[in-house]
């Protein structure tokens, strides 16, 4: 290896372990993960402060600070308002985020796109590029040319080839 190589290679590894090092210092805590039991429990403790509702996923803040996550089960659960409310935790809920009408039509109108970008691939395929070698509208881009008698120069005479046939030709013409 030439030197540049090796250089834009030590160059890259630092890059690299700056990057993972900035990344690691950086980021926030990760919202510690607990199962559904532990979080009622913990409410039901007093330990939970602050609790965000967004669909499934409840996040929330405990008493000494620290962040959590955890995902409801997908069964109705009335009492978990009641909880949270008896023991004097902050409730948010989270709306749902829509997609705009764009989103929408594009999401709806792609497979009619690639169908039609489809059958327009395969037609000019069929045509050859566009009325190239043989397609059907090729007719109109033949080299022949018409000729008058006057600029005819090639003779029976000029033409090899059998006597005979040369007679024959000559009676037809």
């Amino acid at each position: 290896m030439n030197d540049m190589a090796k250089n834009l290679i030590l160059w890259l590894i630092i890059a690299a372990v700056l990057v993972t090092v900035m990344n690691n210092f950086s980021s926030p805590n990760e919202p510690q993960n607990l199962n559904y039991s532990e979080f009622i429990q913990q409410v039901k403790d007093g330990k939970v402060e602050k609790v965000s509702v967004d669909g499934y996923v409840i996040t929330g803040k405990r008493s000494d600070g620290d962040t959590f996550k955890t995902i409801r089960p997908n069964i109705p659960d009335n009492g978990l308002i009641g909880d949270l409310v008896s023991n004097n935790v902050v409730i948010e809920g989270k709306q749902p985020e829509q997609q705009s009408i764009w989103t929408q039509l594009l999401v709806a109108s792609f497979p009619i796109l690639v169908i039609i970008a489809v059958f327009m691939f395969f037609m000019r395929q069929m045509q050859g590029g566009a009325g190239g070698k043989g397609g059907p509208m090729s007719f109109g881009k033949s080299k022949a040319r018409l000729l008058s008698e006057d600029q005819v120069k090639t003779t029976l005479a000029d033409v090899a080839g059998c006597d005979e046939a040369k007679e024959e030709v000559g009676e037809l013409v």
